[in-house]
């Protein structure tokens, strides 16, 4: 029995498949045991969405802008009387805007408690300046075919792009400007393009030399995750991708909730731009200036007073400065006292020179892409405002120019009769009525014609009728 029983050991400690077999259950366990590891974490790392809230916008980027993406992540993350989402999607179509609303955009964005995602569409939309910066901040980004992004250099407000450039080589302090805002610009896009794992190179040469790429190349250059053609299309391609610190995105049947702009936000986005703002503000001016050269037509008034508020909410909306509007301002009173006082246009060219300088001044330095006043449109309000103001001033001269032909006064240049002597005071007969008259050209003998000079109160001062009076006065002799 001994005997056998170490026989037993003897073979099992000399035989190879011994350990081979132990050795590969245990590596087996262990295999298993990762793979169902990793299983636990992959599912522990999933972010399950049933609801999309889907932004549309589709205009400049201002503080109306601002303001709706506001109200938008309010109402996503589940605001009163509204459910929450799980992923946010802006579907995006904008040519830049404002640096400060930009900001707050991005800002509200990135703190989200959700996964969020851009989609720059429809077909055909770009993400140019401050659309690229948006773009970079969302854990997801995708394209439309035929779409854009790129073109983030900034441009400053209160000076006005040139042909050729737009640094200033005469005003080193412009350029000074400038160059701190793009470096501004350029750590910004560099920041978020490393938050969000983007091409950083690409995206500070579009901010340096305002590059933009298609969608294609955009995905390409790791700018985009992907394309997709629609908002279906976007939906079903996002499954399965990586939001960021929230994990893998899995779609589960989800419903769509999409807010558009209304009216409202449509029509402040369009609005609030520096063009528009000084065009609104020149028609708002000589709509004005009609009405109170002629008060009662009641539309110029009307036109006038309602673009004079809406020029000064854009002013309102894009920052503008107190000294730009206060210029303004004093160039609307010089124009209004041309029309009243004859200044010989003294008063036309100080206000001319006013309102340049209001312009000039109306924005603080900022980065707007596309959203600078344009010399063109300053020049052509100020010159629409002189013709405005000369034209009425014309007028008022002609009308005050005029010979009157109602009342006492129109008496003067008119013929009359003596019908008493007259050394120097008598009186006449002229427009079949008796007048106290005083003669300016001597003695005149009852009978005589005599010509109405002047007329003061109910007197009237004449002098000897002359052949040469028929002429000059167009009187005819009976």
């Amino acid at each position: 029995m001994f005997s056998c029983f170490c026989a037993a050991l003897f073979f099992i400690s000399f035989s190879p498949n011994a350990y081979a077999v132990s050795g590969g259950v245990s590596a087996n366990i262990t295999e298993k045991a990762a793979v169902q590891e990793h299983k636990n974490k992959e599912k522990n790392n999933l972010h399950e969405v049933r609801r999309v809230s889907v932004i549309h916008y589709s205009g400049t980027i201002t503080a109306a802008a601002a303001d709706y993406f506001r109200k938008a992540f309010e109402k996503a993350s589940g605001g009163e009387k509204d459910k929450e989402a799980d992923l946010v999607v802006i579907a995006l179509d904008t040519p830049g805007g404002l640096d400060s609303s930009m900001r707050v955009i991005i800002k509200g964005l990135m703190n989200l408690n959700k996964p969020a995602a851009v989609f720059v569409s429809p077909q055909g939309a770009r993400a140019a300046s401050a659309g690229v910066f948006i773009t970079m901040s969302a854990p997801i980004a995708a394209m439309a075919p035929g779409t854009s992004i790129g073109a983030a250099h900034p441009v400053l407000m209160g000076t006005f792009p040139m042909p050729g450039g737009s640094k200033d080589s005469k005003n080193p302090d412009a350029s000074v400007m400038e160059t701190k805002v793009l470096n501004d610009a350029v750590a910004y896009i560099r920041s978020l393009a490393a938050k969000t794992g983007r091409n950083a190179e690409w995206a500070i040469k579009s901010v340096k030399e305002s590059i933009s790429v298609p969608a294609e190349e955009a995905v390409r250059l790791g700018v985009a995750d992907f394309i997709a053609d629609d908002m279906d299309d976007f939906l079903k391609k996002i499954d399965g991708r990586k939001a960021g610190d929230f994990g893998i995105i899995r779609m589960i049947e989800p419903e769509v909730i999409h807010t558009r702009q209304g009216l409202r936000e449509r029509f402040l986005a369009t609005v609030a731009t520096p063009d528009l703002a000084m065009f609104f503000a020149g028609v708002g001016a000589a709509g004005l200036f009609i009405e109170l050269y002629n008060p009662g037509l009641v539309l110029p008034g009307v036109i006038g007073a309602m673009s004079l508020v809406l020029s000064l909410y854009s002013f309102q909306t894009l920052s503008a400065s107190a000294a730009g509007l206060a210029l303004l301002l004093l160039a609307f009173v010089f124009f209004i006292a041309e029309i009243k006082v004859m200044s010989y246009g003294l008063l036309t060219v100080a206000g001319a020179v006013s309102m340049l300088a209001g312009g000039i001044m109306m924005f603080e330095p900022q980065a707007s892409g596309f959203m600078s006043l344009s010399m063109a449109v300053l020049l052509s309000t100020i010159i629409s405002l002189i013709a405005v103001v000369a034209l009425l001033a014309y007028i008022v001269y002609r009308a005050q120019s005029v010979k009157i032909v109602a009342g006492i006064e129109s008496l003067v240049g008119k013929k009359g009769i003596a019908k008493t002597s007259m050394l120097p005071k008598g009186k006449i007969l002229a427009e079949g009525e008796i007048w106290e008259a005083e003669s300016i050209s001597g003695n005149i003998e009852a009978g005589m014609p005599v010509i109405i000079k002047e007329v003061s109160g109910f007197k009237v001062k004449v002098s000897a009728f002359k052949s040469e009076d028929t002429e000059k006065n167009g009187i005819t002799e009976e």
